[in-house]
């Protein structure tokens, strides 16, 4: 190989370490997408309680809203639900929702708030049920991801039947903001489900774990 055909493929190989081809939702948004797409975005979370409920805040949060401007939020929510403990958030009263109402750095909507909390009870109560959340929702997938080879976001659902399933289920046992819609990009977020487009950098990688 000449030294021309070498120095053309090393900066090829240095172009697509640095800019590689994303999911199209990602390809031209923020550095914060960027890194969500790219480090969190379809990785399946097992056996993260804490992990799995703070996903489900962020999403109900998310109803009406863009994603990006959830992200933005999320560093102010750790700090505002206690790091996410489930616990914690359970035992919230009256006036630390009053506190929440008041605070700028997240969605300041009284049924989000309510049923944040609400939805922390409801985790504790399928803990004490089955173990952990994280058990009663693989579950619902066999303890294993749905890998899906989609070849544009266009073919990308916004609910199945099984987020129609999974949201009467929580429906039942009382949670809130937990739609099929909310919970299909829920199962996309904590990997439940594989979505990032065949072209995307990160289906290549993400299919070899799964």
């Amino acid at each position: 190989m000449g030294c021309w055909v070498r120095r053309n493929v090393y900066y090829a190989n240095q172009y697509s370490m640095t800019n590689p081809t994303r999911c199209r939702w990602a390809a031209n948004a923020d550095d914060l997408d960027k890194h969500y797409h790219d480090h969190e975005w379809g990785v399946p979370v097992f056996d993260d309680d804490r992990h799995l409920f703070e996903m489900l805040i962020l999403e109900g949060a998310q109803a009406g809203l863009s994603w990006s401007t959830v992200l933005k939020k999320r560093a102010s929510y750790k700090l505002a639900y206690d790091n996410f403990d489930i616990a914690k958030v359970a035992a919230y009263d009256d006036a630390k929702q009053l506190d929440l109402l008041a605070n700028p750095g997240i969605v300041r909507n009284k049924l989000k708030v309510k049923h944040s909390i609400n939805n922390a009870r409801g985790v504790l109560e399928i803990q004490a049920q089955h173990g952990s959340f994280s058990n009663w929702l693989w579950n619902f997938v066999d303890g294993k991801p749905i890998v899906n080879h989609f070849q544009s976001v266009e073919d990308v659902p916004v609910e199945t039947d099984l987020s129609k399933t999974i949201s009467k289920a929580l429906k039942k046992k009382g949670f809130g903001f937990v739609g099929p819609t909310i919970i299909y990009a829920y199962m996309q977020g904590v990997g439940m489900t594989m979505d990032h487009t065949v072209d995307c950098f990160r289906y290549g990688e993400l299919i070899r774990t799964v």
